[in-house]
């Protein structure tokens, strides 16, 4: 584990920002809060569209202290409090029968909220796929293990950040999620015969674990047993498909104004296996 150490970006920092152009404002206060006293200003604050109200279902079905970070508010007149960020977090909290939320209490006049409100919301890193998935892995779920394993087992690397895919090595992928939903969709020897076919092959095909490649092996291995149970003879076989060539095919076809990209790319899939690998009369149909 590393320490907070910001001296890497000490000299970039103070380059150009002037310390004395303002304070740091007052230190916030830490204290419990019962929910019926706080309040949310609709003059800048977003109502709970129908997205937020899936966000606000699953932060009450999966509630959990040690997920739950504190609401920022401010005290307004009356002995109340404006919510600056958590409005979801509190309704989630209120959903499940709790009266009380722990809060950061700040001191801010209504031009101040909105203020404090656009920075914790617009100054937010942006958390990709891939961390979220590392972090799912570490803490144990189980369709995250399960990926994970089949994803070792293909000598496949799920990325911590994104990369182009012309500067991706073997194995690379920054696809989690579409690893995850095929392993639901099609099971673990499915996927991992599919990632085998692009892994373990050719040079590795650097670039290619995307979307499309993953989906379209998937299916067609999911039709035809006998080719993903055919181990190093479906190996050997893929060896010499071109999967940059076809996939660029599959594009070229789609836009056209052919069958949708997945379609194109089975299509050429099937095509190329059943010349390597002819399926028995049964199978084939």
């Amino acid at each position: 584990m590393r320490a907070i150490d910001p001296t890497p970006y000490l000299r970039a920092f103070w380059a150009d920002f002037a310390g004395a152009d303002h304070g740091l404002g007052a230190a916030p206060m830490l204290q419990w809060i019962e929910i019926a006293q706080l309040r949310v200003d609709p003059s800048y604050q977003r109502d709970i569209t129908a997205e937020g109200q899936r966000s606000l279902f699953a932060i009450a079905r999966g509630f959990d202290w040690r997920k739950f970070a504190p609401v920022v508010v401010a005290p307004i007149e009356g002995g109340l409090y404006a919510v600056i960020d958590g409005q979801h977090r509190a309704t989630a909290a209120a959903l499940r029968k709790i009266e009380s939320v722990p809060c950061q209490v700040v001191i801010a006049d209504n031009a101040e909220q909105a203020s404090a409100f656009a920075a914790i919301n617009g100054q937010v890193t942006r958390l990709h796929s891939m961390a979220i998935y590392h972090a799912r892995v570490k803490a144990g779920e189980k369709a995250a293990v399960v990926c994970d394993e089949v994803c070792r087992a293909a000598e496949v690397t799920v990325l911590r950040y994104p990369v182009q895919a012309s500067r991706m090595e073997r194995g690379q992928t920054i696809a989690p999620n579409v690893i995850l939903n095929a392993i639901a969709r099609h099971g673990r020897e499915v996927v991992q015969a599919a990632l085998s076919c692009v892994t373990l092959t050719g040079a590795g095909n650097p670039g290619m674990l995307g979307k499309p490649v993953i989906e379209a092996l998937c299916t067609v291995l999911a039709a035809a047993p006998e080719w993903r149970k055919a181990g190093g003879e479906l190996l050997d076989a893929m060896d010499d498909f071109d999967f940059k060539t076809e996939l660029t095919e599959a594009r070229i076809a789609h836009h056209r104004g052919g069958q949708p990209l997945n379609g194109e790319l089975c299509a050429r899939l099937t095509h190329f296996l059943q010349q390597r690998l002819p399926l028995p009369a049964q199978a084939a149909e």
